[in-house]
């Protein structure tokens, strides 16, 4: 098939926004007698899932503080609920486990997941807490709880099989992806500021309408754009100048390499996604040292894709320079940003203070590559907003896996719908101060 001269609809980034945005556009064109998926174009510069989405843990939930995110969240559930085979999807349930300095935080999710209709329960309280705990793992240990937020819905999806799933969906409507096309530059319309086609390492590729989702590439694809590197932020009326628009995380995951079965509930069953917070000092479970005695988190899960007990903790801040930072190659390529061993032993040191199942168990950390980093906006949500007239940017800021409802969102949005989910997401939030609430987590994304 000849490389293409012009597409009207350019994507890219094959991951789980592009893709999405991809299917349901396509849909939404076919559907309003305006095109189908032929009228639409995917490249990316790898491959299918070669970024963020493809090492992704694949944790999809609603425990958020922000009311605009768990709002849009309820939405993106609905989409992986719609096809759960193509999405390889398991609806497990998700459980935000949390001390008495987060209570109030999640007790306002509770509250609000119950007023938009989101199917959860919230246990209040140290002893009520160990006992629901204790109903669902014989062995849980975890001191210091005081709450209990369990989200019925949500879960978590085998990333790669989810991916490839899309984007059979999307081929299926006529869409065509094209990877091994790396986006090098733009062109610009001589009287206005529209992309009028994108500078790629095989050809130009012209365009009537672009859409970037970039995951870890935000920050990149952002500068050749040429959009403010800097923005101002109001924040209660006080206006803090020049912030950088990116910095980046790196992110902490990894497997326990242990039969996946020994995380099951007391009848036998794939457990919630579990996620604990905790103000109790952490000690190790190599040599009881104190790890630390500050909060701190974990999330894991049973996952017979990774075969083992898979999942992670907070990330961290990278203090390089953003525009010195080497975004590529990435994920478990990268020479730089990968987990260490420090992880490996805080991680599986926190999953010992949990359940008492998964004492002594370090030595079976798989100590394999995994990791990797996210390009995160100055509040560290997500900007899904228009640009240089033309363009349509999907910033996650890492939130990207979990948020496939996005794609339909966009879609619409692409076909003059405006969405009330996205409308909290604008790039000018900033200036107006439009801020989201901030939640004492120890996850920035949170």
């Amino acid at each position: 098939m000849a490389f293409p001269q012009h597409s009207d609809y350019l994507i890219i980034g094959a991951g789980i926004h592009g893709l999405s945005t991809a299917y349901h556009l396509a849909l939404a064109l076919k559907a309003k007698d305006k095109g189908d998926g032929g009228n639409i174009l995917v490249i990316d510069k790898t491959a299918i899932g070669a970024g963020a989405s493809g090492i992704a843990c694949g944790v999809v939930r609603n425990n958020y503080f922000q009311p605009a995110m768990r709002e849009l969240m309820a939405q993106c559930v609905e989409i992986w609920e719609s096809d759960a085979t193509a999405y390889s999807y398991h609806p497990v349930g998700y459980m935000q486990i949390s001390p008495d300095s987060m209570f109030e935080d999640v007790a306002s999710i509770a509250e609000q997941q119950k007023q938009i209709g989101y199917d959860s329960v919230f246990i209040e309280g140290e002893q009520a807490s160990m006992d629901y705990m204790k109903g669902l793992f014989h062995d849980w240990q975890a001191k210091g709880i005081t709450s209990v937020l369990h989200e019925k819905k949500g879960g978590f999806a085998n990333n790669t099989k989810s991916l490839y799933g899309l984007a059979g969906k999307a081929e299926a409507q006529g869409v065509r992806i094209l990877t091994g096309v790396k986006a090098a530059g733009f062109q610009s319309d001589d009287a206005s500021s529209a992309i009028k086609a994108v500078v790629t390492d095989k050809g130009n590729i012209a365009c009537d309408q672009l859409i970037v989702a970039p995951g870890p590439w935000a920050k990149t694809i952002w500068d050749m754009l040429e959009l403010p590197k800097t923005v101002d932020i109001n924040s209660a009326g006080e206006i803090h100048r020049n912030i950088p628009m990116w910095v980046y995380w790196s992110l902490q995951e990894g497997t326990l390499g242990v039969d996946p079965d020994m995380q099951k509930t007391n009848d036998g069953k794939l457990p919630p996604v579990i996620h604990v917070d905790s103000n109790s000092p952490l000690y190790s479970d190599v040599d009881r040292s104190l790890i630390t005695d500050e909060i701190w988190g974990i999330y894991y899960k049973p996952d017979f894709h990774f075969n083992g007990v898979q999942g992670g903790a907070a990330p961290f801040k990278v203090e390089t320079d953003p525009d010195q930072v080497a975004v590529d190659p990435y994920g478990v390529d990268s020479p730089e940003f990968i987990v260490g061993p420090e992880f490996a032993h805080m991680w599986t040191s926190a999953l010992a203070h949990c359940q008492k199942r998964f004492e002594g168990q370090t030595p079976k950390y798989n100590d394999q590559p995994s990791g990797g980093i996210g390009s995160f906006t100055p509040d560290s949500f997500p900007v899904f907003d228009s640009f240089r007239d033309n363009c349509y940017f999907i910033a996650d800021s890492n939130h990207g896996y979990k948020m496939l409802g996005v794609g339909k969102l966009v879609a619409e949005e692409l076909l003059g719908s405006k969405s009330k989910l996205l409308e909290p997401f604008r790039f000018s939030r900033y200036i107006e101060g439009r801020l989201h609430p901030v939640s004492n987590s120890p996850f920035p994304w949170s």
